[in-house]
């Protein structure tokens, strides 16, 4: 991966984080298990860190989630530290991919949704729901249930939607050398 400029991180913030707002306030499905909901934001979040780094999918994921709930349910800290987690992670595992140059090989999708699965179970089978409990003094039993319900939805998403906008991406980049000069 190309070194990201200053300028074009907190751009890439910007957007991302208001792309996560607008899918998570307006197009999150409802589900059975208590504010939970089918997220397809994370997806989005997934492609800014992969693209443009840990930083960016910290900050993006952390903005964005902080909006959403400030819009919503109100803020909820350690979800939205969860959600800054998940793109530290996946920021992190995914530094060094050429994606933005166009370069896509199948080792890296499926280093991008092993890193997906491991982010979303850190991020809701841990972090989430012991924050839950040791912040707002939630019952163990309810968050574990909240937890295992968002990181199967949003592993299952973000592994097909990213994986769907990460390929389209790849190919409209032209990669280095490609182009010949006609005689």
């Amino acid at each position: 991966m190309k070194k990201t400029d200053p300028i074009t991180q907190v751009v890439a913030i910007g957007i991302g984080a208001a792309l996560f707002f607008v899918l998570g306030r307006f197009l999150s499905i409802p589900s059975p298990i208590p504010n939970t909901s089918i997220s397809i934001q994370y997806a989005v979040l997934a492609v800014f860190a992969v693209l443009f780094g840990p930083l960016v999918g910290v900050a993006a994921g952390a903005i964005g989630h902080v909006l959403v709930d400030a819009t919503g349910y109100g803020i909820w800290a350690s979800w939205e530290i969860a959600t800054a987690v998940f793109g530290l992670t996946l920021g992190l595992v995914m530094l060094n991919n050429k994606i933005r140059e166009g370069v896509l090989p199948g080792k890296d999708l499926v280093k991008f949704n092993l890193a997906v699965v491991i982010a979303h179970a850190v991020a809701w089978l841990v972090v989430a729901p012991l924050g839950d409990i040791l912040i707002y003094s939630e019952p163990a039993n309810k968050v574990f249930v909240q937890g295992a319900f968002a990181f199967a939805s949003n592993a299952v998403t973000t592994c097909v939607l990213g994986t769907i906008i990460l390929l389209a991406y790849a190919r409209t980049r032209t990669k280095s050398g490609s182009l010949s000069l006609e005689k």
